[in-house]
């Protein structure tokens, strides 16, 4: 069976995904099967079918499960955002074809993706443009004490999700020209290797933007997301674990520092680590610790579609349960082995992705494959390590599942480029 066939048939079990999920929430909320569920199930195939057949007559040689994993953690997401609210289940199914379209563009356009490694300082300059505009007075929105929405007029959005993008593309393009002076000029001091000092500055530039983001936009979760991924495309680069060491001492002691110092990230920080103190849990805290009510509620097996208690009298339990906590929704409803499918699916996703990196000819496409993937695994990190108390909760949206078009859109060219970049890599020599 070809690549584009097992694509092609890998797609069938999400829609029958979505089948099921719909029916399962008309059972729980009216005791009755509709055949809107066979309904949605068909619609949702179309289009992913559709999305295929861009693949097939474009990239014939991509990898075949990218973008059934996708499909599958997008009816996920499609399927408990309409138990929770159907209004903004329709506003998702929209953003969805919105960013298949994108998807489709992107592509169409960028079928030879290395002439972003000529527009790096653009891509760059764009990217800090857009970490930066949700505190640009008038048009920045404050979520949740981050600074992370921008609003023009009737349109809202997120643009740190095509931040991450404009980030990584460039980091790719600079260290793919840069990796080999890091190594040669590198020296040891006490068993540590040590880059040579002009070429620090990237480090040192890039750990400011993290610290930057922590203090200056509040958003946590988008500074470890960053910087992550820099590390991450820094060791594939150079190949050299201390460099890794050096740049993570640096995020430590700067966070260390900050949460020391700056009110909000100490406040953070004191929630996460008791959010059931006296005068915590019903304020500032009772995000947090209702996630973690709600998942040991749903237990190995999940209290099914449509029977978590969401609300009491009007007044919600779950605060942000479409965006922030929609994987405390997940297992509660699904329970540990639902939420453990889903992230199974994730892990697939990321397997791929660093398969891609792998298997890559150039090293801007090894990098770029690299930090893609590396974005979207912190991602997912952050925001489940965030509903599980690991780490200081954020306002960092799961791909593919929380609401939000940004977000969707976003993870839709991301998975456009590793398409592009798994394509070249896995055709065969005379066609590159």
């Amino acid at each position: 069976m070809t690549a584009r066939n097992r694509e092609l048939l890998a797609l069938v079990p999400a829609s029958l995904l979505v089948t099921a999920g719909f029916a399962a929430i008309f059972i729980q909320e009216s005791e009755q099967l509709s055949d809107v569920s066979l309904t949605y199930g068909a619609i949702f195939l179309g289009l992913c079918v559709a999305a295929h057949l861009v693949v097939r007559f474009t990239l014939p040689y991509a990898d075949p499960y990218l973008l059934p994993l996708a499909a599958v953690l997008s009816c996920f997401g499609l399927v408990v955002i309409y138990r929770l609210n159907d209004e903004k289940a329709g506003q998702q199914a929209i953003w969805f074809v919105v960013g298949l379209v994108f998807f489709a563009l992107a592509i169409i356009f960028l079928r030879d993706f290395r002439v972003l490694e000529r527009y790096r300082y653009t891509v760059a300059f764009a990217g800090l443009v857009l970490l930066l505009a949700p505190r640009v007075p008038g048009i920045g929105q404050q979520v949740n004490g981050a600074y992370l929405g921008v609003s023009l007029g009737p349109i809202s959005f997120q643009p740190s999700e095509f931040g991450k993008i404009a980030i990584v593309i460039f980091l790719a393009a600079y260290l793919r020209d840069t990796r080999q002076v890091l190594v040669q000029g590198a020296r040891r001091i006490l068993g540590v290797t040590l880059p040579p000092l002009k070429h620090f500055g990237p480090i040192l530039a890039v750990w400011g933007l993290a610290m930057l983001m922590l203090v200056f936009i509040r958003d946590l979760g988008s500074s470890v997301m960053y910087f992550g991924a820099f590390l991450a495309l820094l060791y594939v680069a150079t190949n050299r674990l201390s460099f890794v060491t050096i740049g993570f001492g640096m995020f430590a002691l700067g966070a260390w520092f900050f949460a020391s110092t700056v009110g909000h990230v100490q406040e953070r920080i004191a929630i996460r680590n008791d959010p059931f103190a006296p005068g915590v849990v019903d304020a500032e805290g009772y995000q947090i610790a209702q996630s973690l009510f709600a998942q040991a509620d749903g237990g190995v097996f999940g209290t099914g579609f449509g029977s978590a208690l969401l609300e009491v009298n009007g007044t919600p339990l779950l605060p942000a349960a479409d965006t922030d906590l929609i994987y405390a929704v997940i297992v509660n409803e699904l329970g540990l082995a639902g939420a453990c499918g889903l992230l199974l699916v994730y892990l697939v996703f990321v397997q791929r992705g660093l398969k891609v990196a792998m298997i890559a000819q150039d090293s801007f496409s090894k990098l770029l494959a690299t930090g893609l993937t590396a974005v979207l695994a912190l991602q997912v990190f952050v925001i489940v390590g965030g509903v599980t108390k690991v780490i200081p909760l954020t306002g960092v949206t799961l791909p593919f599942v929380s609401y939000g078009g940004s977000s969707i859109v976003a993870n839709f060219v991301l998975l456009a480029l590793l398409l592009l970049v798994s394509d070249r890599a896995r055709r065969p020599a005379h066609l590159r």
